[in-house]
């Protein structure tokens, strides 16, 4: 298939690093987005959101090296053997990966700010939500043309789906809380505006980089990116299903609700992790329609 490279070893640990690297992002990113935007949410919710995206931030930083290792095996020709070289090592750094590394790892470090107990720390993780978006712009797609306007979408993709990923183990609590129900009420409503804004960001993005209808059939990042489409596809009908239904239904107090909420919750955590492995395939072994 046009623009296609084979999936081999060392490619295949690029793709899984790559996969938990985006996780470990985006759970980083949301956190804060969400301990600020839902401040009245119940202590054991927002607990549980700001040790997720402290964990996620530390899990991140691991993942960075691991990916460095992983690129310099990749260029260096040297197999495994290659991770540890130390010139290869310094390609890697020298390269767009070093700098994105640069900034992501400032985004982390700013998002241990939720450990602080103060407001301080709140505000401290959200710049560090914003470094870890742009770090994203510092590498791969987002570099070719329209460089700015790619940016510009991509960081506003990046920042609505880090709020939705981040926000679904804690209403999975908040699906057992009492106060629950109203929380659960409110981020649909939330919802309801970015869930547009990450679609129309993120349609803006792959339609500038496949440069045409025919580039989505007819190439291995456009059937990758239809693949990818298709999860999506199936993520907002749950999300629909639990706005419209299961939460209805959990504030009605109607029996079983809150278990069914928590199992659609728990398929669409599924979901965005088989979305994330098709974002990282289609980032590592294919080729934009617009570099062919």
């Amino acid at each position: 298939m046009e623009g296609g490279t084979a999936i081999d070893g060392l490619t295949a640990c690029a793709i899984i690093a790559k996969a938990i690297g985006s996780a470990a992002a985006l759970l980083a990113m949301g956190g804060p987005l969400f301990v600020i935007a839902f401040r009245q949410a119940p202590a054991t919710v927002l607990q549980m959101a700001r040790q997720i995206a402290v964990a996620a931030a530390m899990i991140g930083i691991a993942v960075l090296a691991v990916r460095f290792g992983i690129r310099a095996a990749r260029i260096s020709g040297m197999g495994f053997a290659g991770a540890v070289d130390p010139m290869m090592l310094g390609f890697v750094w020298d390269s767009p990966l070093g700098t994105a590394a640069i900034w992501r790892m400032a985004g982390y470090l700013c998002v241990l700010g939720l450990m602080m107990p103060k407001r301080g720390g709140v505000a401290v993780s959200l710049i560090g939500a914003g470094l870890l978006a742009v770090s994203y712009t510092r590498v791969g797609h987002a570099l070719s043309d329209p460089q700015m306007l790619l940016s510009a979408l991509l960081v506003v993709h990046l920042l609505a789906v880090a709020l939705w990923v981040a926000a679904l183990l804690p209403l999975r609590r908040a699906a057992s809380v009492p106060a629950g129900a109203a929380l659960l009420h409110n981020f649909g409503v939330l919802a309801s505006v970015t869930v547009p804004v990450l679609i129309i960001a993120g349609l803006g993005f792959a339609w500038i980089m496949a440069g045409s209808l025919w580039a989505l059939f007819g190439t291995a990042y456009g059937l990758m990116l239809l693949a990818k489409v298709a999860l999506v596809s199936i993520l907002l009908m749950l999300a629909a299903l639990n706005k419209w239904r299961l939460v209805p239904a959990l504030a009605r107090g109607l029996p079983e609700a809150d278990k069914a909420l928590r199992r659609a919750i728990t398929l669409e955590v599924a979901i965005v992790g088989l979305i994330l492995l098709a974002t990282a395939t289609l980032t590592s072994v294919t080729t934009p329609p617009i570099h062919l």
